[in-house]
């Protein structure tokens, strides 16, 4: 700031501002005075000050902010990075307004600062930087008001990404919830151009500042399906309003946000959010900064995040699509088949030429199985921190079933079995549990939103019993019925028995469960008495045996060239609860999974032998026409 630029703020001439500064003003009057030494001090003049920076290193950054409320964790960031180098730092705030912004320049500047960082209040505040220049300091600019040079992170791609997730969910009645700020342009900026893209008509009223009554309307008509906010506390509001007005998230509207990378550590409601790493964002600045500082040759490579959203609790189908979906609970291995010429017995060796490996495990299989019918769902359960994880999340997001429920332990192995495979498709199986065994009551809890809107929920008794029972309590809880499968137990709490809808066991399984019964009637009434309301047994070749309180029949099995038994059961299973959930009646139903399960024992390998609803049901028609 100069003698000439200080008497033109204050309307007075250079040697006005000249005797006051140097105390020659006896002859001005105490109101010029004043007014004068008032912006002397505001803009930081010094009397003969050098324009040239002093070649003496002060060790501070000066960091200029256009309003530090809404900065997040990005000036926590700075402010480490420039401690952990050595660096004091000196924060100023021009409340988003031009006249404070200059005084703040002349204050770091006359501080003889080593560099700035600095976000500007609006695009003409760039006029102000040849103060910075004649000082020759080295600067950064910040935010969407920067310049083409400044660094800025990238809202337009966020708002675009978060309004796709939406639609891929098939929503056309999105509103953008955001407030005044750094963000929020080029939020809506993404938020419209995706919308562009998808052929959705833009509607510039869906476009939201407060969360009140003119939010009320809309979502009550059902105007909006889904929200997206370009800030979380505004999320959160809404969040908060529907729970007020009895609305369910995301039953009737799904929600999703940008969060920073301090709100993780806060006790609020779960909502899905991609975050964004704001104190990573500001270390990246302040290195940058330093690097130019000190001349270092060696620059900080561009910073980029990878988003990702942490969940999907808040999302959903818009209201109108939804169908209850199939949930799936229980094991996750990758399966290794080996073929041999027989199965091995005690003290005999066999040796096997071929191998195989697929993803497997009954709550795999059954997933995959239900999907490939037709049916949105999701797995829970656990795989380790291995390769074989990745491989299996690729192949489950390969057939559309929701992940969300799947969680990576650390420090074990994914699940293993090991299933041998003779001529006439008899199989032996053993498992190594691995991740399973860690699969809790409490991930149950965890996962307790995944439930929402589930027709049937498929449970697997390959994990821990009382992951078992929690997951049958769970899905009573939202009104979902079970259907279990008791593999790898002798036994299976009568309190469990009594939370189970219906039990698939084939006949082993059925003996061990009901010891001192003798029939199958007998051992299926013993079943009905703890609770179970349909007993489905499976007889293999010989189809597969039904009791309930008003119905027992057996069921023939279907005809077809038997390769590999092992998955015959899960194929089985997801076709009856999906059939089931398309309305059968169970005899239908039964006859239908029959079918599947046939396919499926032609081909090894499970997955690769889980039929899809198209073919199923164009070979139904041909065989049993009526039965559709």
């Amino acid at each position: 700031m100069t003698i000439k630029e200080i008497a033109r703020l204050a309307g007075v001439s250079t040697s006005t501002v000249s005797k006051i500064v140097n105390q020659k003003d006896n002859s001005i009057s105490a109101e010029t005075r004043e007014r004068v030494l008032k912006i002397v001090k505001e803009y930081n003049y010094t009397p003969y000050a050098s324009v040239a920076s002093p070649s003496q290193k002060t060790w501070i950054i000066g960091i200029i902010l256009r309003s530090s409320t809404s900065f997040d964790a990005t000036l926590d960031g700075i402010v480490k990075e420039a401690q952990a180098n050595g660096y004091n730092t000196l924060i100023c705030s021009s409340s988003s307004h031009m006249d404070q912004e200059l005084k703040n320049i002349t204050a770091v500047c006359k501080n003889n600062v080593d560099g700035i960082i600095w976000e500007p209040v609006c695009a003409q505040s760039l006029s102000l930087a040849s103060h910075i220049e004649k000082k020759g300091i080295p600067c950064f600019t910040v935010g969407p008001d920067g310049g083409p040079d400044a660094f800025r992170l990238p809202y337009e791609d966020l708002g675009y990404r978060l309004t796709q997730e939406l639609i891929r969910l098939r929503h056309e009645n999105i509103a953008c919830l955001t407030q005044p700020g750094r963000r929020s342009d080029a939020f809506i900026s993404g938020y419209r151009k995706c919308l562009f893209d998808n052929q959705i008509p833009f509607d510039e009223t869906l476009i939201f500042s407060q969360v009140g009554e003119g939010l009320i309307d809309p979502m009550n008509t059902r105007q909006i399906t889904g929200v997206i906010s370009s800030h979380y506390q505004k999320a959160l509001e809404f969040y908060q309003l529907m729970n007020a007005l009895h609305y369910r998230i995301p039953e009737d509207f799904s929600l999703i946000t940008l969060k920073n990378d301090k709100v993780q550590a806060l006790a609020y409601p779960t909502i899905s959010s991609y975050t964004v790493a704001n104190g990573a964002y500001g270390s990246y600045l302040c290195q940058r900064l330093i690097a130019r500082i000190e001349k270092k040759e060696s620059v900080p490579e561009p910073f980029s995040q990878e988003f990702t959203l942490d969940t999907t609790a808040t999302m959903g189908i818009p209201a109108h699509l939804k169908a209850p979906k199939i949930t799936v609970v229980g094991s996750i291995n990758m399966d290794t088949y080996l073929n041999v010429s027989r199965l091995p017995n005690t003290g005999k060796t066999v040796s096997t030429s071929t191998s195989s490996v697929y993803p497997g495990g009954k709550g795999i299989n059954q997933a995959i199985g239900a999907a490939k019918l037709g049916h949105r769902v999701a797995l829970i359960g656990n795989v380790g921190s291995d390769l074989e994880s990745d491989y299996i999340y690729r192949t489950l997001n390969q057939y559309g079933v929701d992940t969300f429920g799947v969680k990576r332990r650390m420090n074990v192995h994914t699940g293993k079995a090991y299933i041998m495979v003779d001529p006439d498709g008899n199989s032996m199986i053993s498992i190594l549990a691995g991740a399973n065994d860690t699969f809790t009551p409490a991930d149950i809890q965890e996962k307790e939103h995944i439930f929402n809107n589930t027709g049937y929920c498929l449970i697997q008794s390959e994990v821990p019993l009382d992951t078992v029972f929690e997951a049958c309590t769970t899905a009573h809880k939202f009104h979902a019925k079970t259907i279990l499968k008791p593999s790898a137990r002798s036994r299976i709490p009568k309190k469990t028995l009594a939370q189970v809808d219906i039990i698939i066991p084939n006949e082993d399984e059925l003996g061990e469960l009901c010891p001192g019964a003798a029939t199958l009637k007998e051992r299926a009434d013993y079943l009905l008495e703890c609770g179970v309301k349909a007993v489905i047994v499976t007889l293999g070749e010989h189809g597969c045996y039904v009791k309930t309180k008003t119905l027992e029949k057996k069921f023939p099995a279907a005809l077809f060239a038997s390769v590999d038994t092992t998955g015959a059961s899960d194929a089985f299973i997801s076709a009856l609860a999906s059939y089931l959930l398309y309305g059968y009646p169970l005899e239908k139903a039964v006859r239908i999974a029959v079918y599947a399960a046939g396919f499926c024992v032609t081909r090894e390998g499970v997955v690769p032998s889980l039929i899809d609803r198209n073919s199923l049901e164009t070979y139904i028609r041909q065989i049993e026409s009526d039965l559709l």
